[in-house]
């Protein structure tokens, strides 16, 4: 089974949609940013589809009956605020019956620079035999995504977990996979570059800024 898709190996939409998140010039325009960060969350809401458990049952039509199939599980996805939530956005028109849960994860940084992951919120579903999507447009350690499955375990045990994000640098994923190996990870393109300070490279920016606007910095 493969457990990491990098969507930037198929030809598809995926491409276009990626050319112009990273774009400057093209990414400036906030509407439009937001608009295909959710259009990249559809995409993987069907590509995750793919993927999940089926059962197979009758329904009435009018002329008869049918042999139809839905969702064997229940879906709940997570957003990591506030750059996750475009994503999920998109997910949620694809899987509207999915359940959502919501976790704040930021970097606390230091005079130095330097940083640490800091949950200041986390309200979520009994996520116990469902399916979990956990959202984050940049994955570049991977201690937001680690932290965050860290706080989860509290509400179950999911059937099974996708994280899905946009763009990763090649560190983080390896580091996921590595801690996390049965996790399916699905991922707009891999950058190879992670800078002293974490940052993607070329990566596409802050995602949540060209997103809502520029915060503070603490």
């Amino acid at each position: 089974m493969i457990m990491i898709h990098d969507l930037s190996q198929q030809n598809s939409l995926v491409h276009q949609i990626l050319y112009e998140l990273r774009n400057v010039n093209i990414q400036s325009n906030r509407p439009s940013f937001r608009y295909n960060m959710r259009k990249y969350g559809q995409i993987c809401a069907y590509e995750i589809s793919k993927l999940l458990d089926y059962e197979s049952f009758l329904t009435e039509t009018t002329l008869g009956e049918a042999d139809v199939k839905k969702l064997s599980a229940p879906i709940v996805i997570c957003p990591i605020l506030r750059a996750g939530l475009t994503i999920h956005e998109g997910m949620l028109d694809f899987l509207p019956d999915a359940e959502s849960g919501f976790i704040s994860a930021y970097r606390k940084h230091d005079s130095a620079g330097n940083f640490e992951i800091k949950l200041s919120y986390l309200t979520c579903p009994d996520i116990d035999k469902k399916i979990l999507i956990l959202a984050d447009p940049m994955l570049a350690t991977g201690a937001s995504i680690e932290q965050s499955l860290t706080e989860l375990a509290s509400y179950g045990t999911p059937l099974r977990i996708f994280i899905v994000s946009c763009i990763a640098s090649k560190e983080g994923i390896d580091y996921i996979h590595k801690k996390y190996p049965k996790i399916t990870i699905f991922v707009g393109a891999i950058d190879e570059e992670l800078t002293a300070k974490s940052y993607i490279v070329p990566g596409l920016g802050d995602a949540g800024d060209l997103s809502y606007g520029p915060k503070l910095q603490d």
